[in-house]
C-alpha cells in the first residue's frame, strides 16, 4: 500500500487554475522529487498534500486514512477532524525559510511539539532532540537561538524538528532556495543521509543533479500539470517532451 496516494486533484485561486488533474503515489522508503519552472504549481501541490491549502476536487489518502475525496457533485469533501489530525501527525513539512520560533532555543524548538502535541515525557523528548541534533551535526547548538545560527544550521534544526514527531513522510519545499551554494551542500547531504535511512520523502527542488542522484521518481510540472514523470535518469538525461528539454537547457545555461 502507498504511503501517499493522490488522484486527479485540482486547485484554483479565483479564476487562476494552479493545479490541474494531478495524480501520483509515493511508496514507503521512496524519494520523489518535483521539479519545474517557477509558477508551475509545485509548492501549491505540497501545500495541498499537507492541508495548508484545500483542493477543489480529487482524492488524497495516507495509507488507510482518506484525507479528501469527491462528493456526489464532484467537489472535494474532507474527512472528519480526528482522521485529519492523525494524518497531520504522520507528515512533516520543511519550508524554504526555516519557520523556527525565534524566542525559543534550538532545543525548545525541537521538543515543543512532541511535548505539547504528542504529550511525550519532557526528558524523553529532550533525549530524542539531542540525538537528532547530533545526527545533524549540531550537538553544540542546543542552547542557541535561531538568530545565532547560519541559514544552513537553521534549516538542519527545521529538519530535526520535523523528525522529532516521527513522521511517516517528509515534505521539503525547496529547502535550499534561501541558502548560498556552500550551505546548500550541507542540507543536501542531510537529505541524502535520510534517503539512505529509507525515509519517505517528497522534495520540491531546483537542484537537478541532486534530484537525479537521490530520487527514485521524478515529476516534472509545468502550467499546473504533470508533463512527465518517471525514473530520474530517464526523465533528466533523456526527456521525452520538448517542454522538459527546454526547461533543462535553461537550467544548464544559468
Amino acid at each position: 500500500m502507498s504511503v501517499l496516494e493522490i488522484k486527479n486533484i485540482s486547485k484554483s485561486f479565483g479564476t487562476l487554475d494552479v493545479i490541474k488533474d494531478i495524480s501520483f503515489s509515493v511508496e514507503k522508503g521512496q524519494v520523489v522529487s518535483v521539479i519545474g519552472p517557477s509558477g508551475s504549481g509545485k509548492s501549491t501541490l505540497l501545500r495541498c498534500a499537507t492541508m495548508l491549502e484545500k483542493v477543489d476536487s480529487g482524492y488524497i489518502a495516507y495509507g488507510d486514512n482518506i484525507m479528501v475525496s469527491n462528493d456526489a457533485a464532484g467537489r472535494a469533501k474532507y474527512s472528519d477532524k480526528a482522521t485529519l489530525n492523525k494524518i497531520k501527525l504522520s507528515t512533516g513539512l520543511i519550508f524554504q525559510n526555516f519557520n523556527l520560533f525565534p524566542h525559543l532555543s534550538v532545543l525548545r524548538n525541537i521538543t515543543e511539539a512532541p511535548v505539547c502535541v504528542l504529550k511525550k515525557d519532557k526528558n524523553e523528548a529532550r533525549q530524542t532532540a539531542l540525538e537528532l541534533l547530533d545526527k545533524m551535526g549540531l550537538s553544540d547548538k542546543a542552547d542557541s537561538y535561531p538568530c545565532q545560527l547560519s541559514g544552513g544550521q537553521q534549516q538542519r534544526v527545521s529538519i530535526a524538528r520535523a523528525l522529532a514527531l516521527d513522521p511517516e513522510i517528509l515534505f521539503f519545499d525547496e529547502p535550499t532556495s534561501a541558502l548560498d551554494p556552500e550551505l546548500t551542500g550541507e542540507i543536501l547531504k542531510v537529505i541524502r543521509t535520510l534517503a539512505e535511512d529509507n525515509m519517505t520523502m517528497v522534495i520540491v527542488t531546483h537542484e537537478m543533479a541532486f534530484a537525479r542522484d537521490v530520487s527514485d521518481h521524478v515529476i516534472f510540472m509545468d502550467g499546473g500539470y504533470i508533463v512527465e514523470q518517471g525514473e530520474p535518469n530517464e526523465i533528466i538525461n533523456n526527456p521525452s517532451s520538448e517542454r522538459m528539454r527546454t526547461f533543462l537547457k535553461r537550467i544548464i545555461e544559468k
